[in-house]
């Protein structure tokens, strides 16, 4: 066995401290950056839509974000883009905040499109921005999936919104 000196000792000492508080800045560093787990719950919403009636608005909240649930009415327009079948019927959905501005539109069920209060932006029932209003784009989509016949979850992708998201640059 060789004799260690006590200069050798203390060096020794001071670099396996060193390491470990290095280590430990390293996992803290870590948890930083992974998100609250009240920012994970929140980032999932669930909505039935069984109950719908045709050209029914349904309202609901994901990330903090207004969103909007529509289910068409029977012969209405259907835009692969904007618009999916869940069970028997198609629906829309779109995060309800201007794409001019950020101002929050309303629903004006007698005429059928969705005005926003701020400079008059007009939106159709699935979200498109009418021609010759202010906003420069559609509604954004918030991904989705669905589960079962009557079941969306926001803030979940799928297969379905990953085609109309494919359909909506394509076009």
């Amino acid at each position: 066995m060789t004799d260690v000196k006590r200069r050798d000792f203390l060096g020794m000492a001071l670099g396996g401290v060193a390491g470990i508080g290095a280590i430990a800045s390293l996992v803290a560093m870590k948890k930083t950056w992974d998100p609250l787990p009240s920012v994970v719950s929140a980032g999932f919403t669930t909505v039935d839509v069984s109950g719908m009636q045709e050209g029914e608005l349904k309202d609901t909240q994901w990330r903090g974000k207004p969103v909007y649930i529509m289910k068409k009415k029977a012969g209405e327009k259907i835009l692969p883009a904007r618009d999916f079948k869940l069970g028997d019927a198609y629906y829309s959905v779109g995060i309800q905040i201007c794409t001019h501005l950020g101002c929050i539109p309303n629903w004006k069920s007698n005429e059928g499109y969705f005005h926003c209060p701020c400079h008059g932006g007009e939106f159709t029932s699935s979200g498109v921005n009418v021609a010759g209003t202010p906003p420069p784009r559609p509604f954004d989509i918030p991904p989705f999936a669905i589960k079962g016949d009557s079941t969306l979850v926001l803030g979940e992708t799928s297969e379905v919104y990953e085609a109309m998201i494919s359909a909506a640059t394509k076009a």
